[in-house]
């Protein structure tokens, strides 16, 4: 009898742990990449489509039509964020028609159990959770506070190297956020398609 309580016990932990180590796996990326060129090296990065499917089609979209070109990043806080500027207010080339359609367009907020960690691509908004638009940020650490808040939609595959080096640029502060000194972080994007 005591075997048998005492192996049914085992059981439960094993699942429980099968449990833990599952839902801490991070989701599969979809197969499509898109390359920021910055002037201070490439970032590519990949999406993932099963977590936030209609924040992914939105910003696949703007990339497709050229939102991001011409984008910058405005806000570098070294070990949190590199935070890519709203398109309608930072590109410097005008939009078409169809790109300012898009842009204007919100998106209900795709929160998630994925972790807010360096590398993660996760969506901006104002305090309104479905007012995400069209920045979003690249995280340069580890940001537990924003777990479940905020939508991530993607993760950097490439340009580590890039996003250190955008750590080390000078900053200054306005009141809360830490804001890159310089106008020459610009962004043309590249997508590239998966081979079959």
């Amino acid at each position: 009898m005591w075997s048998r309580g005492f192996s049914f016990w085992i059981k439960g932990c094993t699942l429980f742990f099968l449990i833990v180590v599952i839902s801490g796996l991070e989701p599969e990326l979809g197969s499509t990449r898109v390359v920021f060129q910055t002037n201070y090296g490439d970032i590519e990065f990949g999406f993932f489509p099963t977590v936030a499917p209609k924040t992914v089609e939105h910003i696949f979209k703007l990339v497709r039509l050229g939102g991001y070109n011409t984008n910058h990043f405005f806000r570098v806080d070294k070990g949190f964020v590199a935070q890519v500027a709203d398109v309608t207010g930072g590109r410097s080339a005008p939009m078409n028609e169809e790109q300012k359609r898009e842009a204007e367009k919100t998106v209900v907020g795709e929160f998630s159990e994925v972790k807010h960690v360096r590398g993660i691509l996760s969506m901006g908004r104002y305090d309104d959770p479905d007012s995400g638009s069209s920045s979003f940020s690249i995280l340069l650490g580890n940001a537990p506070h924003l777990d479940g808040k905020y939508a991530i939609f993607g993760k950097v595959t490439k340009g580590d190297e890039t996003l250190t080096k955008l750590e080390q640029l000078p900053t200054r502060r306005e009141g809360m956020f830490v804001m890159v000194c310089l106008n020459s972080l610009s962004i043309f994007c590249v997508i590239l398609f998966p081979r079959h």
